[in-house]
């Protein structure tokens, strides 16, 4: 071991990311994790969006923030950037999916996925102090009656969060990992979750995997990006050359650092970008499948603004409760916090048609037919504070693929079932419902309106499971083929479509792909 500073390097320190650094740290192996975002504290997050610079991450305009915005063909793209990946942005919200995610997609048969993960799903949900949320916001409220009005009233529940309540604002010693953990600070409701919170409530993984992994021994460094792993062998069997350059800098100093082992997590834009790069270099033995079942929930996220004096649907947290309308369907409300409106620069009437110009003219209509709604709408005190966002879910198993473009960029197209859109008429439906509850009217980004491109926080696969590099990327314990001591943890590696916000799934994944990794002792491997 001589020859090697670390036995793993991990790419990444989202959800697969932070279990794997913790996990063979716990094995005994020395684990580096390079994250190319900045390391963000309390006082680094913004207090609303429209500190651009705070919340974007555009490395090249210096904005170094922890919310990255990605356009493509068929979809818009959002994910997080920092130490503790999308748990800096996500809305904390920790769903199990419905059975139908187990046996479809894939990795239909390479397991009973349902049964085998249950133990690692319990183990998830502990890791992130996951609790049920205890209290009825607005949004709940209407959500509630909303389920009521659409005649599945049984169908509204709370959402498990990973938060901290306790008393509000009241700090207290770690109350998760006897003492090992941070201190926590119980929330205050201010509905910022999806700034990074900064009141020391959010579970995120800085405060849980990460933090525990650092005190055995674990290394993490940020403001790096990864740009090539290189094999010492064909295999790999004899390590790797990860070589990571300045992710912040106009004239980047590049570095390079040997390894026994590799864990690809810097989620779908991340390893599957840098995975199609090496395919055609330093990886030429990757399966053709790289790129292949990309997978969205198929949502729609609609904002309703009420036109309500005197009434907030910022107060509590971003995701609080779920209508789980069938075992397909599922719809969320989703907040900010006041004053974190920027949004609105980017919201149209919500419409359809079946291309830009039916979508226009109806557009224009709908400003000349409303015009006193629409300047209500537009030129609202308080954009965040007023509205609902209705994130709507669907687990459809459509797909798309990533290969390489011009420029090296990725670029998708269609490859099974009806492409994502942004006019799926449940949603619009439930939307047209949600406004007569709050006296409102529903709007949506205008890429959507005007382009057709819908938007989605949950973008999964281009490295998906199979039996055999001739269908996968990966096999059933996230092993890529055809290379020793190398994985990939993130949602990358979700191979078929859950449905619901897939946090909880790509941390679960991750803990059982860890214990199918020996200790460092009984690894001939690593000896």
């Amino acid at each position: 071991m001589s020859a090697f500073t670390y036995d793993y390097v991990i790419i990444g320190s989202g959800f697969g990311g932070s279990v794997s650094a913790l996990r063979l740290s716990e094995k005994g192996y020395k684990v580096l994790v390079i994250e190319k975002g900045k390391w963000l504290k309390a006082d680094d997050f913004p207090e609303t969006n429209w500190n651009l610079r705070k919340f974007f991450w555009l490395p090249a305009l210096k904005f170094q923030g922890l919310f990255k915005l990605t356009y493509y063909r068929h979809v818009a793209i959002v994910s997080g950037v920092g130490v503790g990946g999308g748990s800096l942005v996500y809305a904390n919200t920790l769903p199990i999916p419905k059975t139908e995610f187990y046996n479809s997609g894939n990795w239909n048969g390479l397991e009973n996925w349902e049964e085998e993960l249950k133990p690692f799903y319990a183990t998830a949900l502990k890791m992130l102090g996951a609790e049920r949320h205890p209290y009825m916001s607005r949004n709940d409220k209407a959500m509630q009656q909303l389920s009521e009005k659409i005649g599945c009233p049984e169908k509204f529940d709370k959402t498990n969060v990973a938060v901290y309540f306790g008393k509000v604002g009241v700090t207290v010693p770690d109350p998760y990992f006897d003492g090992k953990g941070p201190d926590r600070t119980g929330c205050n409701l201010c509905g910022g979750c999806m700034l990074g919170c900064r009141f020391n409530a959010k579970n995120t993984l800085d405060k849980n995997y990460l933090h525990l992994a650092q005190q055995l021994g674990a290394t993490i460094i940020a403001e790096k990006e990864v740009y090539d792993v290189v094999p010492l062998s064909a295999d790999g069997g004899d390590g790797y050359e990860i070589k990571f350059k300045d992710s912040l800098s106009y004239f980047p100093k590049k570095d390079s650092i040997k390894a026994k082992g590799v864990i690809f997590a810097g989620g779908v834009l991340g390893s599957v970008d840098l995975l199609l790069k090496m395919k055609d270099s330093s990886l030429p033995n990757l399966s053709n499948k790289i790129g292949a079942g990309v997978r969205t929930n198929s949502e729609s996220l609609i904002g309703v603004t009420t036109y309500e004096k005197d009434v907030s649907f910022s107060e509590g947290i971003a995701i609080g409760s779920i209508i789980n309308i069938d075992d397909h369907t599922h719809l969320e409300p989703v907040k900010y916090s006041e004053g974190a409106g920027f949004w609105r620069l980017l919201m149209a009437p919500m419409v359809s048609g079946s291309n830009i110009a039916v979508r226009f003219y109806r557009m224009v209509k709908d400003f000349v037919m409303h015009p006193i709604n629409n300047f209500k709408i537009f030129f609202v005190d308080d954009w965040s504070k007023k509205t609902q966002i209705m994130l709507y879910m669907e687990s459809i198993d459509s797909t798309l693929s990533f290969a390489r473009g011009w420029f090296g960029r990725m670029k998708t197209k269609l490859e099974s079932g009806p492409a994502p859109t942004a006019f799926n008429p449940k949603a619009q439906e439930l939307a047209r419902e949600m406004e007569t509850i709050i006296n409102g009217k529903a709007m949506v980004m205008n890429t959507e309106t005007l382009f057709g491109i819908p938007t989605t926080a949950h973008i999964l696969g281009g490295a998906c499971m199979g039996k055999s590099a001739e269908d996968g990327v990966i096999d059933k314990d996230n092993r890529v083929f055809n290379y020793k001591n190398m994985l990939v943890c993130d949602g990358s590696m979700v191979s078929a479509n859950p449905g619901v916000n897939p946090s909880l799934t790509i941390t679960a994944i991750s803990e059982r792909a860890m214990t199918k990794i020996p200790m460092k002792s009984d690894n001939l491997d690593f000896k």
